[in-house]
């Protein structure tokens, strides 16, 4: 089958191109904005690329469509599939389709930690000698691709495990869901809910109510590994819940030991200790129970909680979650995803775990997400915040005004609306030992080059 994929460059279309070309199928794509590495990824799987969304694009006479949410009404080759009455589906239908059907599926899903989870649950089992599948948001260091389908993939009796990080954003302009209720998993981590996707949902309890559909697909021989600490996901489990839940980050349920150190993590259950590895390489209590989360989610899948610990002293991280980019005359500069106050606190406390009180930590915002972007974290944001020495940020483009909003923190932060001049304001303050800190979920205008090639001096 020949499949054209509209949104082709964004990291979920992406990695359906990937599997779907791994499964045999004729694959090209088009995206307002082809450039790498996603396009360069994809070419190398000798996927013909398109830029822009011309209608003479029909003349490629695919026999399907696959569209994802970045294309609307009114993009001319969507308006034309439609005048002419063509095929066409979404990229999580597609998928649950065509591979997920022949998997047995681990979601991961919550607004914190997704990418993380997901990648730690795939090497998990990957260690344990089961190559799973998989689709995640990034590229875990492990496997060097962010998509790939599992081993043994259409063949032998048995389901492979396929595990995929599970999205609440929705679907396509024509299918109003959030992509994962078409995941229908086995297994379901449910790692957190907080109010996201301020263009999509209009608060809270309307995030809930996706959160339920998903469970709602879960069967009663599955498994649901849920954050017993969250308020919502309680809230969201009181609406009907069929399947059996697992609870981590409670007393009475599972939870890391008291007094984890640097470099170590334990595993406890009920007060008792179930594990340990001396070589846990991830920063930050919220790491560690998306470790745990990983770990009770692959028990299900057959590797036991010491088998799974011993993996996890392998795994190399996910790029851009706290990715050191480069270290010039004694400064660091690191690059993470994290994009809201929750996130953001989080990564500023895991660094400081890491570095301790002495060293400056400079962090370096840019707030580019829709929900950042329309102003709703605007007065959390300073608070999030107030874990760095100095704090750079990003201005461009909002609709509120972030010096304002960064008042609380006083002379510690500054606010620039051009990247060049920000970059100059860093390096000017930077000083050897210092660790900076750049967070966004984009690419930020290649700052983190930017500021290292100044350190350098080029």
């Amino acid at each position: 089958m020949h499949i054209h994929i509209l949104g082709i460059c964004g990291t979920f279309m992406g990695g359906i191109a990937v599997l779907a070309q791994a499964a045999g199928h004729r694959v090209t794509g088009c995206d307002a904005q082809v450039y790498p590495p996603m396009s360069t990824q994809l070419q190398q799987q000798g996927i013909e690329l398109i830029e822009g969304f011309d209608e003479s694009q029909l003349k490629l006479c695919p026999d399907l469509f696959v569209v994802g949410n970045v294309v609307s009404r009114g993009n001319p080759l969507m308006e034309a599939i439609l005048d002419r009455g063509l095929p066409f589906t979404s990229g999580p239908q597609w998928l649950a389709d065509n591979i997920l059907r022949h998997c047995q599926v681990l979601a991961v899903a919550g607004t914190h930690g997704k990418t993380t989870t997901a990648s730690l649950a795939a090497w998990i089992l990957e260690d344990a000698g089961q190559r799973p599948g998989f689709l995640i948001g990034g590229v875990p260091g492990n496997f060097g691709v962010s998509a790939r389908l599992p081993g043994g993939y259409g063949a032998g009796p048995h389901l492979p495990w396929f595990v995929i990080e599970a999205d609440e954003y929705d679907t396509a302009f024509f299918d109003k869901r959030s992509k994962f209720v078409h995941y229908h998993p086995k297994v379901a981590v449910l790692n957190n809910l907080e109010f996201d996707h301020a263009d999509i949902f209009p608060d809270v309890s309307a995030i809930e109510t996706q959160f339920h559909h998903l469970i709602r697909t879960v069967p009663r021989n599955g498994l649901l590994v849920v954050n017993g600490q969250d308020q919502h996901l309680a809230a969201t489990l009181a609406r009907g819940c069929w399947t059996p839940v697992v609870s981590f980050g409670t007393a009475e349920g599972w939870q890391t030991g008291a007094g984890n150190g640097a470099g170590t993590l334990s595993v406890m259950e009920g007060g008792v200790q179930m594990g340990a590895t001396e070589a846990w390489p991830l920063l930050g209590e919220h790491n560690r129970q998306n470790a745990l989360a990983a770990l009770l989610a692959a028990r299900f899948a057959g590797v036991s909680i010491p088998r799974g610990l011993e993996a996890l002293g392998r795994f190399s991280g996910v790029r851009r979650r706290m990715e050191v980019r480069g270290k010039v005359r004694g400064v660091t500069v690191y690059d993470d995803f994290a994009h809201h106050p929750t996130a953001i606190q989080t990564t500023l406390a895991g660094l400081r775990s890491k570095v301790g009180q002495s060293a400056r930590i400079l962090a370096v915002i840019e707030p580019r997400s829709n929900t950042m972007k329309l102003g709703v974290w605007s007065d959390s944001l300073a608070g999030s915040l107030t874990g760095a020495d100095r704090v750079f940020c990003y201005s461009s483009q909002l609709g509120w005004d972030a010096a304002a909003a960064l008042r609380p923190l006083g002379k510690r932060a500054l606010t620039d609306d051009n990247i060049d001049s920000l970059v100059g304001s860093i390096v000017k303050e930077a000083r050897e030992g210092d660790q900076i800190l750049v967070m966004s979920n984009g690419g930020f205008g290649g700052i983190h080059e930017k500021i290292l090639k100044r350190l350098s001096g080029e």
